[in-house]
């Protein structure tokens, strides 16, 4: 299969899961019951995400990230995957939006305390992902009992940064 192929099969099922989320919980709102991030405080941190202009996921993630004092600046594309191939975003971590902080890319959604920690531990990476697009992350907002991981990457490691639940 080729890459065009690949990525265009991708972008379509994310913006038809987008629609399906979109649809069934249109206009309900839900939220984690014991939230790490209660108590994070990202005040300075400013990033941009780039993400398709029908990803209601995304925007819901952005105003996860301001709601914990991080200035997000939203700009939309159609051409996701070719902003996550730019910023070096491995196909198998590939989510729905990926956003660029301070030399570092977030890719998905990733908890504000891991951006929080990254910031503060300056690794030598391309960056985090929450590869796919996790029913209990934020910005999906679904409550459910499975964990999914924060990985960090590099252009030739991948690593847990972080379990959630």
């Amino acid at each position: 299969m080729s890459n065009k192929i690949f990525y265009s099969l991708v972008a379509v099922f994310i913006i038809a899961s987008s629609f399906f989320w979109i649809y069934m919980f249109q206009g309900k709102s839900f939220a984690l019951p014991f939230s790490e991030t209660e108590t994070v405080n990202a005040e300075g941190i400013s990033l941009t995400m780039y993400h398709s202009p029908t990803c209601g996921c995304c925007v819901k993630w952005a105003e996860y990230l301001e709601e914990h004092g991080v200035e997000v600046t939203m700009e939309e594309t159609m051409n996701v995957y070719g902003t996550k191939r730019d910023h070096g975003v491995p196909n198998q971590l590939s989510s729905c939006h990926t956003a660029v902080v301070d030399g570092y890319v977030i890719e998905g959604h990733v908890p504000v305390e891991d951006i929080v920690r990254l910031l503060d531990e300056r690794p030598d990476a391309i960056g985090l992902s929450v590869p796919g697009m996790p029913i209990n992350s934020p910005g999906m907002d679904m409550p459910s009992d499975e964990e999914y991981q924060t990985v960090l990457f590099d252009s030739e490691n991948i690593s847990v940064y972080n379990t959630h639940n």
